[in-house]
């Protein structure tokens, strides 16, 4: 749901979502997240939508092209979670197998694809905290084998090498079952083996350092003084 609100104390953060939450129960983690930043005035604006995918369209056109409608072009966007890539993963081999050389061609232009988000972004002084994606083995939707976790398990990778976002919240980690790293942690699991239930999604806004929210250091007015 859009919900830009103009009672902003430091700016406007600006997060992605997926399915799983309760209905009518406010309990997506950027629910969460939201309640979290209340009390520093910080306003969470979700443009989720299910199916969603950086490279291509699919129920809503994709991050890429939304890009500008939807981090630029609020007011007061200072901040922004980018959680987005698991559907391009999935659909490669939705229909039929892909070669290794369909994968690994996948896999680059997904990395591609969040750089060219971060430049946009860091353009106009955003700041902008990738997510990684989240185990999804046994999702009977896409029947992700083991090319398809190994993908996922590469651009993870990348997005876990310093420099490649300005923070990152390691939601594969904070989410996978220590028994079998490549599934949810059943106390997190929705049921579908994709999408986290309401303590998933919890899980997920409570790994966000609200440090990182925090308002710039007070400087000092008029010139400095010799000593």
């Amino acid at each position: 749901m859009w919900r830009p609100t103009s009672a902003l104390k430091w700016g406007t953060k600006y997060t992605v979502t997926v399915n799983g939450s309760a209905t009518d129960g406010n309990d997506r983690w950027t629910d969460a997240l939201a309640r979290r930043l209340q009390a520093s005035h910080i306003a969470v604006l979700n443009k989720g939508i299910g199916g969603g995918r950086l490279l291509e369209d699919s129920l809503g056109p994709n991050a890429l092209a939304r890009f500008d409608r939807d981090v630029l072009g609020p007011a007061g966007v200072r901040w922004l979670i980018m959680l987005e890539g698991i559907n391009d993963l999935g659909v490669l081999t939705e229909a039929k197998p892909a070669t290794e050389a369909e994968h690994a061609a996948l896999v680059a232009r997904v990395e591609a694809a969040y750089a060219q988000i971060v430049a946009r972004a860091h353009a106009h002084n955003i700041k902008v905290f990738g997510g990684t994606l989240m185990p999804w083995m046994g999702f009977d939707y896409y029947h992700p084998d083991a090319q398809n976790e190994a993908d996922r398990q590469a651009v993870n990778a990348w997005m876990r090498t310093p420099g490649r976002f300005d923070a990152l919240i390691d939601f594969d980690k904070v989410l996978r079952d220590p028994a079998n790293l490549a599934t949810l942690s059943p106390l997190y699991d929705s049921g579908d083996h994709l999408h986290p239930g309401p303590k998933g999604y919890q899980a997920m806004a409570d790994a966000v350092p609200l440090a990182w929210f925090a308002p710039p250091a007070a400087r000092p007015h008029g010139p400095a003084k010799r000593k």
